[in-house]
């Protein structure tokens, strides 16, 4: 049976379904990521999202869609692509990674091309000003893609200069529901008619498939995943990514494929209720995230650390926290740099805090809380 889903508009580009397709953790072989594209399809997505430094998943899915074609007939064309380029080399490496790209996917254009990983104000300028704005002009000039967009891990303010330079159609950025902080640059990238996509909302977003015994609680009648995905969508973020590994993996996406109303009065107090009893866990150490506390002189990202604390505290997602915090300082530009240790008792946050909060204790509390042996990423 195939679940015939909403598809809403994705930018200049092809609609696209409610979830995305996320495939780096498919890559360990064709009859994988086969058998992800094909239960993909049957949840009613259209849409794939990939990147050369996934290893070998651009490869993997081209052979995978032209073998679906050929065994059950799905039409390779009716799939929307999104792939991706770093931001570095030169016109001639590029346009060798683009062609190499395409080859790999077995298309004759790219639908959407996005910049990977504006995470650093280089980046940015790369593409604006540099060896990037002759590789997007040369794209544009010859019709290579549908449109480009870009994504990142960055901080706000890159992430808002990136969305008014008015060059891409589309983003892709770190939005969930323990994590709203975004929500506002993923509003006015909408009202100026960009697609969104959701990165990882499931696992970046805390871990949500493996809910602690505290937030299963908190969450009463309802899995806190799909209460993550219900926030965003109805949020009117057009797409979440779904990093899918097995069939069972999109049950969800099933239930949810056509499920674009606002919150209702059952999912908004449940939220309310997380919230709440978070709070009181926390007590009056809770980091409210409203980033008045930077810049840091030593350049210590103290609202990430101080989130990761609320999550491990609040809602129980231990697991996740130390996870996330002990990647800090391994993971180059994805992620942040400098850990709670790195507090040198300036306090020159402490009094721009509306909460109150002894910023520089409970930096070194987290720091002792969650630092263990890091664990590899994903990607590299």
């Amino acid at each position: 049976m195939i679940i015939n889903s909403i598809k809403r508009p994705f930018g200049i580009g092809p609609k696209v379904s409610i979830f995305t397709l996320g495939t780096m953790r498919a890559t360990n072989s064709l009859d994988k990521m086969y058998g992800v594209i094909k239960s993909a399809y049957s949840a009613g997505i259209n849409h794939i999202e990939t990147a050369p430094s996934y290893g070998n998943a651009e490869k993997l899915i081209g052979m995978a869609l032209e073998k679906l074609e050929q065994e059950e007939k799905v039409n390779k064309n009716k799939w929307v692509i999104t792939t991706k380029i770093l931001p570095r080399g030169n016109i001639e490496q590029l346009k060798v990674k683009y062609n190499q790209s395409k080859k790999n996917l077995k298309i004759d254009r790219i639908h959407n091309l996005a910049i990977h990983g504006i995470n650093l104000k280089e980046h940015l300028d790369w593409v604006l000003k540099g060896p990037g704005k002759i590789f997007v002009n040369w794209i544009i000039k010859n019709n290579l893609a549908e449109q480009l967009g870009f994504s990142s891990h960055g901080d706000y303010e890159l992430i808002d200069q990136a969305i008014d330079s008015d060059l891409f159609n589309f983003c892709n950025l770190h939005l969930h529901l323990f994590d709203k902080s975004k929500i506002p640059l993923a509003k006015k990238a909408l009202s100026k008619k960009m697609g969104v996509l959701a990165i990882s909302p499931a696992d970046k977003g805390g871990q949500l498939y493996a809910p602690s015994k505290l937030l299963k609680k908190d969450s009463k009648t309802m899995h806190p995943l799909e209460l993550a995905y219900r926030y965003l969508i109805s949020e009117g973020i057009t797409t979440l990514s779904l990093g899918a590994s097995k069939e069972e993996d999109f049950h969800l996406a099933i239930k949810l494929a056509n499920s674009t109303s606002e919150l209702n009065e059952n999912e908004i107090n449940i939220i309310k209720n997380i919230e709440d009893q978070s709070s009181k866990r926390l007590g009056d150490s809770k980091c409210g995230q409203c980033r008045e506390c930077l810049p840091c002189p030593s350049k210590i990202p103290i609202p990430e650390i101080l989130r990761l604390r609320n999550i491990a505290i609040g809602n129980g997602q231990m697991k996740f926290s130390k996870e996330r915090y002990n990647l800090i300082g391994r993971a180059g530009h994805w992620w942040e740099i400098r850990d709670g240790s790195d507090c040198r008792n300036c306090n020159f946050c402490v009094p721009k805090c509306p909460n109150h909060l002894d910023i520089p204790h409970l930096l070194k509390e987290t720091h002792e809380m969650l630092i263990e042996n890091p664990k590899r990423r994903l990607w590299d």
